[in-house]
């Protein structure tokens, strides 16, 4: 939820209204979408995967790991978890 939360407010800030907005993802958790529900009620959600829930560091389980970090190359890479170079 929070790397969407952070893209939807970035969308917000540009001048488009929650209305507006299509959230699509492949994998979803209920945190993620409890925490867009909370915080972006407006913004629709079409996800295609449901997993179960995040663990102590936040990865979706079973799921992917932190997909924004893995995208982004924010965290992961240096410590190995997703391979070496993130590019």
């Amino acid at each position: 939820g929070g790397s969407a939360l952070t893209a939807i407010e970035v969308l917000k800030k540009a001048g488009v209204k929650e209305e507006n907005i299509l959230f699509i993802n492949v994998v979803s958790c209920p945190e993620g979408l409890k925490a867009l529900a909370m915080n972006a009620p407006g913004v629709r959600i079409l996800t295609c995967a449901l997993d179960s829930h995040l663990n102590e560091v936040k990865f979706i389980v079973p799921g992917v790991g932190d997909f924004g970090d893995r995208y982004y190359g924010t965290t992961g890479y240096a410590e190995g978890l997703w391979g070496t170079n993130g590019r």
